[in-house]
């Protein structure tokens, strides 16, 4: 079997919940493993490109997995939509981590991911052997919230996945102006699923629950602290050059609080970048790699 090829697997949740878990890559490596966390509605499939290229990596053949958050992708939606909440998330991550033997690895988090991985920080700081940031810092901004505020749990059913990828088009284009048409359909399909007849998000609409009780008019608590607590860990943080979500004012600041800190800004793109391109791939890997040496043989 081609260990590279992607296998599925399901995880029994804190609550009994079933949550899917994508992974690619042979369970027996060395290699520190990868863990990636998609954002807010988002899934697994985020992921694809980025960990087909680290797991296939001939000097490491390295163990990646990616997660989907309960009532997203092929994770179990939840009956009760109040169960959509960091607090419960986090505790699904440490029941995947504990199931599938992951004592120590990189985690790799997208928007509410990285949230996730910097509370994993606190909750279990011996898992954390570094970090990937991509789009989130402990400062949110506001209109970026709004935004997803908007569409998160609203989205129209389109009639194809060539509408799909209109209406996508239409809503991230000007953060995502370099997009092109055949981009626009694999970013559709990996947003929307085929249900019977219709094409829905792949994502339970009560999501848009998360978002009801927060005021865009007041910013949300930063998350200093959590991050604070990752300080024996290498960290980089990925910004998107458009995002309205992380500034370039709260990375400096994260620089000033860690001189290591490692930043790549990706050009042309907003929230969250897509972690697909030659470029950023190579500059992941490369971290990861330096995370290995430093854990030493």
């Amino acid at each position: 079997m081609n260990t590279c090829s992607p296998r599925d697997d399901f995880v029994t949740g804190q609550d009994g919940l079933r949550l899917h878990v994508r992974e690619w890559g042979p369970r027996a490596s060395a290699a520190l493993p990868v863990v990636c966390l998609p954002g807010l509605a988002r899934t697994t499939a985020d992921f694809e490109t980025l960990a087909q290229a680290l797991a296939a990596d001939i000097r490491t053949r390295r163990r990646v997995l990616a997660v989907d958050s309960r009532g997203r992708g092929k994770s179990e939606y939840d009956r009760n939509p109040t169960n959509y909440s960091l607090a419960a998330e986090l505790a699904d991550l440490l029941a995947v981590l504990t199931a599938t033997s992951i004592a120590k690895a990189v985690f790799i988090g997208t928007s509410r991911g990285g949230i996730l991985t910097m509370l994993l920080g606190p909750a279990r700081p011996t898992a954390i052997a570094g970090c990937v940031l991509n789009d989130i810092g402990p400062v949110i901004k506001p209109t970026g919230l709004a935004r997803i505020k908007g569409y998160v749990g609203k989205l129209p059913e389109p009639e194809s996945f060539e509408a799909a990828a209109d209406g996508l088009a239409r809503l991230f284009g000007t953060q995502f102006p370099k997009l092109t048409r055949r981009d626009w359909l694999a970013f559709a399909q990996r947003t929307f699923k085929q249900a019977g007849e219709r094409i829905v998000p792949d994502y339970d609409p009560q999501l848009a629950t998360i978002l009801e009780q927060v005021d865009v008019e007041n910013p949300l608590p930063p998350l200093w602290k959590e991050l604070d607590s990752l300080a024996g860990s290498p960290m980089m943080v990925i910004r998107g050059s458009n995002s309205d979500i992380l500034s370039a004012a709260t990375v400096a600041a994260m620089r000033e609080r860690r001189s290591q800190l490692e930043v790549l800004e990706v050009p042309d793109q907003g929230h969250a970048p897509l972690l697909a391109e030659p470029e950023t791939i190579q500059r992941i890997a490369e971290f990861v790699a330096a995370c290995d040496a430093r854990e030493g043989p």
